[in-house]
C-alpha cells in the first residue's frame, strides 16, 4: 500500500486519508469526487493508494473475526476496519492467550483486543475487537495471522447451566440466628444470578460428627454441586469441614486459594461431586474467590488444584475498584445496619411511648419486626430512657443494643452512639422507634435506591410529595453525623448536602405515620 499526498488527477480510486471538504476518511475518490474537488480549487490529497497483494481493512477484519469466533459468541459485520464478536449466551469468556499474543504479534497491522480469560459476561456483551490499524493489511500478514489462529484459537462462551446445588450450613451457640439467613441468602443470590437452583438446604452444629452425618444425608441425593459453609472459617484440613468431608468418603482436593478475598476455600469431591467450603466472606456480596470457582462449575468446567493455584494473578480483588463484566445487581446489594433510636423521653406522651401495646405487643417490637424482616443485616437498637425496659420489650429478637448514657441531651447523643455501634457497613437506615406501620418492603426499596457510585450517598423517602422516615446514610457522611450536638437530627445536615441525596417516591403511608402523642396511639390503635 502507499500512503502520502498525491496530485488529485492521480488519485481516482485512492482512499482518502483524512476527512477533505465533505468527505470522509476511508472514502475511495471517483472521477467525479476529482472533478467537484478540483472545482473548489484543491489540487492535492493525502490518500491511501492499494496494491495487487493488499487486503482492504474491512476484508481483512473480517476474515480474522470469522476465525476467532467460537460457540456462543457472534461476529458482526466489520467496518472502518474494524470487526466485534459478541456474546449470545450468558456465561464465562474462553480465550487462548498464548494463541493471540502470537497472532498480535504477526505485523503492527493486525490486531485483537479481548476480554480476560475466563471473564463473566452476559449476552450482548463485548468480548472482542479486530481492528486492521491501516487502510489495508499486506496479504502476508493476514495469511500468517490466519495460520496463528487455526488451532485452539477461537473465542467462545461456556453457558451456565442449570445446576442443582445442596446447602449445608453449620452454626455455633455463641453466633447470631441472622448468620444463618444471611449465609444462605447470599448463596442463593449467587447461584440464581448463574442460572442455578438451591434446592436442599441443611443446618448443623458446627462438629465433625453432625457435619459428617448430615453431609451423607445430602450425598444420597441427586445434586450437581455440594456447598458447605461454615460457622467459622477452615483454617487446616484437619478442621471440622474438610475432616467431616473425609469421613464421608470423600477426598480434600485443594484448601486455600492465592485470592483476596476468598483464600480459605476448600475443594473437594465426594461420590464425583464437587464439595466446596465457602469462605465467610461470600457473606457479602462483593466479589471473592468464591465466585470464581462457583462461575466454572456452573458452566461445566471441572475445577482441578492446579486452577486454583493459578487464579493468583489478578487475584488480589480487594484493591480493584471496577471489574470488566456486566453484574447483576442483586449481588451488589451493600452491607446496611439499621440503627433504631430508642433513648428518648417520650416527653409529649406522658409516658414512654415505645413501650404502649398495640394488639398486646410493645409498639417497639412490632416496630423491629418489621425492620428485621427487611433485608438489612443487622439491627442496633440505641437505649436510654427506661432501658431495661425497653431490652425487655424486644427479647429473643435478632438484635444488638448500644446504651446512650447523655440521651437526656438531646437527638443527637443517640446518632452518635448508633453510628459508632456500627460496623463494616456501607450504610445506615435510621428508624424510629415508634412507626409500627412501616413496610419492611419500603425499607428494601430505600436501600436499593442507595447507588454510591451514581452519586447517590443519602436516600430520603417521600409520599404524597412528603418526606418521611427512615432515611438511609452512606458511610461517607458517617463522620458528619457524628459531629452533631444538641438535638439537631440527621436532616439537618440535607440542605447542605442536596447533589449527593436520591428522593424516593413510595406508596407506603407509614413513612410518615409515628407517635408522639396519646391521641396518634389511640389512632394506630383503632
Amino acid at each position: 500500500m502507499k500512503f502520502g499526498s498525491i496530485k488529485l488527477s492521480d488519485a481516482e480510486g485512492a482512499v482518502l486519508a483524512h476527512r477533505l471538504e465533505g468527505f470522509k476518511k476511508g472514502h475511495r475518490l471517483s472521477a467525479v469526487d476529482i472533478q467537484n474537488l478540483q472545482a473548489r480549487g484543491i489540487e492535492s490529497a493525502t490518500v491511501a493508494q492499494f496494491e495487487h497483494d493488499d487486503v482492504p481493512e474491512d476484508d481483512a477484519a473480517q476474515l480474522i473475526g470469522r476465525a476467532l469466533v467460537g460457540q456462543g459468541a457472534e461476529l458482526r459485520e466489520a467496518a472502518t476496519g474494524r470487526a466485534n464478536i459478541y456474546a449470545t449466551v450468558a456465561g464465562l469468556v474462553r480465550v487462548n492467550a498464548a494463541h493471540l499474543q502470537a497472532a498480535n504479534m504477526v505485523h503492527e497491522s493486525l490486531t485483537v483486543a479481548t476480554l480476560l480469560d475466563y471473564s463473566r459476561v452476559e449476552v450482548g456483551q463485548l468480548l472482542a475487537t479486530v481492528k486492521v490499524i491501516p487502510f489495508a493489511a499486506p496479504r502476508w500478514a493476514v495469511d500468517e495471522f490466519l495460520s496463528a489462529v487455526a488451532s485452539g484459537s477461537r473465542i467462545e462462551v461456556e453457558a451456565f447451566g442449570k445446576m442443582r446445588v445442596a446447602l449445608l450450613i453449620t452454626e455455633v451457640a455463641s453466633a447470631k440466628k441472622s448468620l444463618t439467613h444471611k449465609s444462605e441468602k447470599a448463596v442463593r443470590q449467587r447461584v440464581t444470578a448463574l442460572g442455578g437452583e438451591v434446592v436442599e438446604v441443611v443446618v448443623c452444629n458446627h462438629d465433625e460428627n453432625s457435619v459428617a452425618q448430615h453431609l451423607k444425608t445430602l450425598q444420597s441425593s441427586t445434586h450437581d454441586l455440594i456447598l458447605m459453609f461454615g460457622a467459622v472459617a477452615i483454617v487446616d484440613r484437619g478442621d471440622v469441614i474438610p475432616a467431616a468431608v473425609v469421613a464421608c468418603g470423600g477426598e480434600v482436593l485443594h484448601l486455600g486459594m492465592p485470592v483476596d478475598p476468598g483464600n480459605l476455600l476448600m475443594l473437594a469431591k465426594l461420590n464425583g461431586v464437587a464439595v466446596v467450603g465457602v469462605p465467610t466472606c461470600a457473606r457479602s456480596p462483593k466479589e471473592n474467590g468464591f465466585d470464581w470457582v462457583l462461575q466454572r462449575i456452573a458452566c461445566g468446567i471441572d475445577v482441578a488444584p492446579r486452577d486454583i493455584q493459578a487464579m493468583g494473578v489478578g487475584g488480589l480483588l480487594e484493591e480493584i475498584s471496577t471489574r470488566p463484566k456486566l453484574r447483576n445487581l442483586e449481588t451488589e446489594r451493600p452491607s446496611v445496619s439499621a440503627i433504631v433510636l430508642a433513648a428518648g423521653l417520650s416527653s409529649r406522651m406522658g409516658s414512654n411511648k415505645l413501650l404502649a401495646r398495640i394488639d398486646g405487643v410493645p409498639m417497639l417490637r412490632k416496630t423491629v419486626e418489621r425492620i428485621i424482616q427487611s433485608n438489612v443485616d443487622d439491627v442496633i437498637i440505641v437505649l436510654g430512657h427506661q432501658a431495661e425496659e425497653v431490652r425487655a420489650a424486644v427479647a429473643g429478637l435478632d438484635v444488638r443494643f448500644v446504651e446512650n448514657k447523655d440521651f437526656a441531651t438531646g437527638l443527637s447523643s443517640s446518632l452518635r452512639a448508633g453510628i459508632a455501634a456500627v460496623a463494616d457497613a456501607d450504610a445506615a437506615i435510621i428508624c424510629l422507634g415508634d412507626m409500627p406501620l412501616l413496610e419492611s418492603q419500603s425499607i428494601d426499596q430505600i436501600i436499593a435506591a442507595y447507588r454510591p457510585h451514581e452519586g447517590h450517598h443519602v436516600v430520603v423517602p417521600q409520599h404524597d410529595g412528603k418526606i418521611g422516615n427512615p432515611l438511609l446514610w452512606g458511610k461517607k457522611y458517617f463522620s458528619a453525623l457524628q459531629a452533631l450536638v444538641g438535638d439537631q437530627g440527621a436532616r439537618s445536615l440535607l440542605p447542605k448536602i442536596a447533589g449527593d441525596v436520591a428522593t424516593l417516591n413510595l406508596a407506603d403511608p407509614g413513612i410518615h405515620i409515628d407517635v408522639d402523642t396519646k391521641e396518634a396511639l389511640e389512632a394506630i390503635r383503632a
